[in-house]
């Protein structure tokens, strides 16, 4: 398996909490929705908890300001990635429209992984 991680950035203006609540409440039953079509076996969404901890973590490491959020999408292979068929084509084009309304694209990280379990 192979894994799609997206770490995503909120568009400017745009508040943690309603940021958060956009992507729980609506993008994810889309997601959810659209795994018929898409040859998705996982999806999972981690929130950043913002406050002292993640400031005091991020500090003592000098690290950037945190993301927003992460997004890990668990696939088959690589080959899952090009979508086979119309209706998955237009599933991708649904999510990439409904993301475009809550992530800034430019300011966001996405690329493949593939897990080394430690333990």
């Amino acid at each position: 398996m192979v894994k799609l991680v997206y770490c995503i950035r909120k568009k400017p203006g745009l508040s943690h909490e309603a940021f958060q609540k956009r992507w729980l409440e609506v993008h994810g039953p889309l997601v959810k929705r659209l795994r018929e079509v898409l040859p998705m076996r996982r999806y999972v969404q981690s929130h950043t908890i913002p406050g002292e901890g993640s400031d005091g973590l991020r500090a003592s490491r000098g690290a950037r300001p945190a993301y927003d959020g992460i997004t890990e999408v668990w696939l088959d292979s690589l080959d899952a990635l090009a979508p086979s068929t119309d209706a998955a084509l237009d599933a991708a084009r649904q999510l990439l429209e409904d993301e475009a309304e809550f992530i800034d694209f430019a300011d966001s990280a996405v690329f493949l992984t593939e897990e080394h379990e430690i333990f």
